[in-house]
């Protein structure tokens, strides 16, 4: 009988060698070729800036390219079901933000899961947005847009690049803690609406720090306030919009990198570890420090339960502000 247990035992294991050491394998090797980095909204925005840095070190790191892919529209569900419903090989990467947590309760179906269709990998980062207006506004501070936002009622607009998105629930979550009504004006990115912000066709966008800093400090936007609890190390002189007469305002986007669910979890470790390892490079925090970013690199367990406690938050806020997108 021990005899016999002892051959069973050497059999199993002889069987699940080969699986074994496919599987450390495949760690050690990938990626053997080019990887996608979809990035679901329209080129031109803070995104985009953030998916180059990455890519581009995680390229170096890999000997083989990490090549974005802008793929926006639908609030970034196109972009997203195509990485949901791409093969788990690891060589289709997500880069996402606040419409994974939201996009569930703004619409009444998606074409993807956000838990059950993808995997977290690592949050990469996250950043306030900043209250900005054209230099053409009256406004120099965060009272006197609600000072003039109260003067002239149904005419005040904010701009958002897209539905679900930090910049358009920063404007909603304003809108709620001030008792205004700002028509909501989305556009395909924030490339566009920076376009219409800046001549004064719309009247304000609460906008990703990075995207906006180089107006600001053009000259080209005037910035009232960030949407975070604490002032931004980039902007020390911009006060927050919660000191600002609006205590208790508080938004941060954030990004983080996803892949297709039922990823080979060797693949997902290796992704996660070459990008903590991409975000520890001094050369990569310093061109991220200069978008204003706070650099995270969490393990994949950390972003699951971020994306989770993110889910509950704007949940219940979309609710009962009764914010519905058709």
């Amino acid at each position: 009988m021990q005899d016999r247990r002892r051959f069973i035992e050497l059999l199993c294991a002889s069987a699940l060698a080969p699986a074994l050491s496919g599987t450390a394998r495949a760690q050690q090797a990938y990626p053997t070729r080019f990887v996608r980095l979809v990035v679901p909204f329209p080129p031109g925005g803070g995104t985009d800036a953030i998916a180059r840095v990455v890519s581009g070190k995680l390229s170096a790191i890999w000997g083989q390219q990490m090549v974005v892919e802008n793929k926006g529209g639908a609030a970034t569900s196109i972009g997203t079901e195509t990485v949901a419903r791409s093969d788990p090989d690891g060589y289709t990467v997500l880069l996402q933000s606040m419409p994974l947590a939201v996009n569930k309760y703004l619409f009444a179906t998606l074409p993807y899961d956000p838990v059950a269709d993808l995997a977290p990998v690592s949050l990469i980062c996250d950043y306030p947005n900043v209250m900005a207006v054209p230099m053409s506004s009256p406004a120099r501070s965060v009272q006197e847009f609600i000072a003039y936002a109260k003067a002239n009622p149904g005419k005040a607009t904010y701009a958002s690049s897209g539905h679900g998105t930090s910049v358009h629930l920063s404007g909603e979550l304003f809108n709620r803690m001030t008792g205004l009504k700002l028509q909501h004006i989305p556009y395909r990115g924030a490339g566009p609406a920076l376009n219409d912000l800046i001549p004064g066709r719309v009247d304000v966008m609460f906008n990703n720090i990075g995207a906006v800093m180089p107006l600001i400090q053009g000259g080209q936007l005037r910035a009232l306030g960030v949407t975070s609890s604490k002032r931004a190390a980039a902007l020390p002189d911009v006060p927050t919009v919660s000191e600002s007469g609006v205590p208790g305002f508080d938004v941060s986007a954030w990004y983080a990198l996803f892949v297709p669910a039922r990823t080979p979890e060797a693949v997902i470790r290796k992704l996660n570890a070459d990008t903590v390892a991409a975000l520890a490079d001094p050369a990569t925090r310093a061109r991220l420090d200069q978008l204003g970013v706070g650099v995270i690199g969490s393990s994949p367990e950390e972003l699951r339960v971020f994306l989770k406690a993110e889910m509950d938050k704007w949940g219940v806020i979309i609710k009962e502000a009764g914010i519905k997108v058709e």
